[in-house]
């Protein structure tokens, strides 16, 4: 087996760079040409037949991958083979077709590998479910009850009350409102002046009332 797939590699290895020459690539290049499609064929293999992934949509592309990068470099040796034997003259076509297998097989394998990783991701959840609820951190949050602006008044009073009491009746300020309460600035205000506005009305109550 092992001598069967040295010789096959050698061989493909061989027509391949022939053809890469012979299109026009440099000879210190040439060889760049039998590695990227063989090598991408053995990945994309691999891949397909690990069946390891638990994604149909990885395995399809790497099926079709694998058998469209072996049939490239079947085909391949079969043009060098033609153009060496000089059945067949080499073209713009073929040429433009040599040149173009780089940037093809960069972009299928970028794609291949967002495939695999998306995969391996999504294998992530069922494994923590297997494990039970020790393997996952449960991150538990507390609902902060939203105050309405009665809710607000009614904490404002009380604590003015509180600091009137404490001080010898002396109005709370703002930035005491906003402390106590742990609210905004601009709240604060606008409550520190609806307090105010009762006092003041509450006072004006009192001195209208007829006195006995």
């Amino acid at each position: 087996m092992a001598v069967a797939a040295i010789s096959a590699a050698v061989a493909s290895f061989a027509g391949l760079r022939g053809l890469a020459q012979v299109a026009g690539w440099p000879d210190r290049l040439a060889w760049l040409l039998p590695v990227t499609i063989d090598a991408y064929a053995m990945t994309s293999a691999r891949v397909w037949l690990a069946g390891t992934l638990g994604n149909d949509r990885a395995g399809a592309f790497a099926r079709a991958n694998a058998i469209g990068a072996i049939a490239t470099s079947v085909v391949g040796n079969a043009g060098y083979h033609l153009v060496a034997a000089g059945l067949v003259p080499i073209c713009w076509p073929v040429v433009v077709l040599v040149g173009a297998i780089p940037a093809a097989v960069l972009g299928l394998t970028a794609h291949l590998h967002a495939l695999t990783t998306v995969a391996a991701t999504n294998q992530l959840p069922t494994a923590t479910a297997r494990n039970g609820p020790q393997a996952s951190t449960r991150v538990r949050t507390r609902r902060v009850k939203r105050r309405t602006e009665t809710d607000l008044l009614t904490a404002a009073r009380e604590a003015d009350a509180r600091h009137r009491e404490a001080h010898d009746g002396r109005p709370i300020s703002r930035d005491g409102l906003r402390a106590a309460l742990r609210i905004a600035g601009p709240k604060a205000t606008e409550l520190r002046r609806r307090l105010a506005a009762e006092t003041s009305e509450s006072t004006d109550r009192k001195e209208a009332s007829p006195q006995p």
